[in-house]
């Protein structure tokens, strides 16, 4: 017996000597690296990797993962990035992954991450959510980025049962379809998930959401209309443990339920309708919380739409052989105060179906998708030419999808003050 405690004691001690020689040879290699550039050329180095290289390349060294986690660094990079559409198409049934189990689900980058998954390992839910994460319809995560006249589709590698309400800031708002009126917050890029607590219940298709940052903290609106057609809104602040409620829009000025709000100026902006009826916006000033009616300059045309172009808000319109590009400066003072400017007229290959669907961030062209058949194009404000942009790939859902949203790829995280984080 003491024989055989000896022998244990002498396997752990070479086990112990011989990690620390793994450490010491590690670190001395770590040193390696970092010793032959200084920190400011490394930083430049990883500042012009790919982006979706970054998560696996900060754990080459402690050095490269305390520059990429840095908050400079990851600003520097979203200031870099440009904006994709993100939209979710659905994974035929058979070849998503199936899990019995919270421990089944990888979270490899090289297969398939299951948000669902994710949750179902962090929390205690009952049996009815695993049999509902393995008998739903799946969905795969995906973006498309237009850059020198091209499309480029990319998938995150992620698929989820809900749709996406919202996006700010490389972070979207997704249904959380394992808790009945659930929504969670996401970094597609990072694959962080924060579930947030549910709000007031109410059909999908009397709901929207809105997510913006606002004051320093990321702000989540939900505008919904109950059993009696009542319009009510409640505001949750990343962190908070509870929905706050705030007064609803003017009575009879019904928000589009179902789209979400474009965040530009300090406000969310719905259109209540696409029809040639519609004369103004339903706002929210994010800052008191307050709603208001913005005039529109025009009446609003089926083929028109509000979008955030730069750091203000835009509207684009139909006229009868060209398309008006308007923006709004501020929505202080409200109502008839709002003073919108005509900012360009596109006159060179404008159709009438052309849909405005975002604007580039960096670069500032439109981006249009035709309501027949389609097809994309890109309208170059200095050279005041529409492209047709080249698709790689063009799935049926992104020819045909309506709610394609706005986003930008980035490493970012919400407030530390924020928890349950995953």
């Amino acid at each position: 017996m003491n024989k055989e405690m000896g022998n244990s004691t002498k396997f752990l001690e070479l086990v112990k000597e011989r990690s620390m020689s793994k450490k010491v040879e590690d670190e001395g290699k770590e040193k390696q690296v970092s010793s032959y550039l200084d920190k400011d050329c490394i930083t430049s180095i990883l500042m012009k990797l790919p982006l979706e290289s970054l998560p696996s390349s900060r754990f080459v060294c402690k050095a490269w993962y305390d520059i990429i986690n840095s908050l400079p660094f990851i600003n520097n990079r979203l200031e870099q990035s440009e904006s994709v559409l993100i939209y979710v198409k659905p994974i035929p049934m058979g070849s998503s992954h199936h899990y019995s189990s919270p421990t089944s689900t990888s979270s490899n980058r090289g297969n398939k991450f299951s948000v669902e998954g994710k949750v179902l390992q962090s929390q205690t839910l009952n049996m009815f959510a695993y049999q509902m994460a393995n008998r739903s319809s799946k969905f795969s995560i995906n973006f498309v980025e237009c850059r020198e006249g091209k499309g480029v589709t990319g998938d995150y590698g992620i698929e989820c049962l809900g749709s996406i309400r919202a996006a700010c800031n490389g972070f979207i708002l997704l249904d959380n379809r394992l808790k009945k009126g659930g929504v969670l917050v996401m970094n597609p890029v990072t694959r962080k998930l924060l579930a947030l607590p549910v709000g007031t219940l109410t059909r999908p298709e009397w709901e929207s959401y809105g997510f913006s940052l606002t004051g320093g903290r990321y702000k989540v609106v939900h505008l919904f209309m109950d059993d009696m057609k009542y319009i009510a809104c409640e505001t949750l602040n990343l962190g908070s443990r509870s929905w706050k409620p705030v007064n609803g829009p003017p009575s009879g000025r019904l928000p589009r339920f179902g789209f979400s709000p474009v965040s530009a100026i300090g406000a969310l902006h719905w259109l209540p309708t696409l029809s040639s009826d519609n004369n103004f916006t339903v706002s929210m000033d994010l800052e008191t919380e307050k709603f208001h009616l913005v005039p529109l300059p025009k009446i609003c045309g089926t083929h028109d739409r509000i979008l955030e172009m730069g750091s203000l808000l835009g509207f684009i319109t139909h006229e009868d052989l060209h398309i008006d590009v308007w923006k709004l400066k501020s929505v202080v003072g409200q109502g008839d105060d709002a003073v919108w400017t005509k900012h360009h007229k596109i006159t060179r290959g404008s159709l009438i179906d052309m849909v405005p669907l975002f604007c580039l961030r960096i670069k500032g062209d439109v981006i249009f998708k035709r309501h027949e058949g389609g097809s994309v194009y890109s309208y170059d404000f200095e050279s005041e030419t529409m492209t047709m942009v080249e698709m790689d790939e063009m799935d049926e859902e992104f020819r045909f999808y309506a709610n394609l949203l706005p986003h930008v790829n980035s490493l970012g995280s919400w407030t530390a003050a924020t928890q349950n984080l995953m």
